[in-house]
């Protein structure tokens, strides 16, 4: 495993961790799903270049448009929340209610 994989995978790794034990706030959660993807990104970025493909692929550019999305979405909510709950915790929201 050469180091760069390693980078990526450690990378990926703390920010999965991230997201598994520090769910107080919703900021902090959408932070580490930022991250896991920024690492993906870079992973899929830089994989044609290891493997000496000279045809550019599209995969990293989709999952750069879906994280843009995913991370208006998260800011929508978290806009949502706080003006609802007056907070960003994650406890204090209950997902059965409208």
């Amino acid at each position: 495993m050469s180091l760069l994989h390693l980078c990526f995978y450690s990378s990926y790794a703390l920010s999965s961790l991230g997201l598994a034990f520090h769910r107080t706030h919703l900021i902090s959660a959408l932070l580490c799903l930022e991250s896991m993807m920024l690492s993906m990104y870079l992973a899929l970025s830089i994989w044609p270049v290891e493997n000496q493909t000279t045809s550019p692929t599209l995969i990293p550019i989709l999952m750069l448009t879906f994280s843009a999305c995913e991370a208006g979405t998260g800011l929508a909510m978290l806009v949502a929340s706080t003006r609802t709950h007056g907070s960003d915790h994650l406890h204090s929201l209950n997902l059965l209610q409208c």
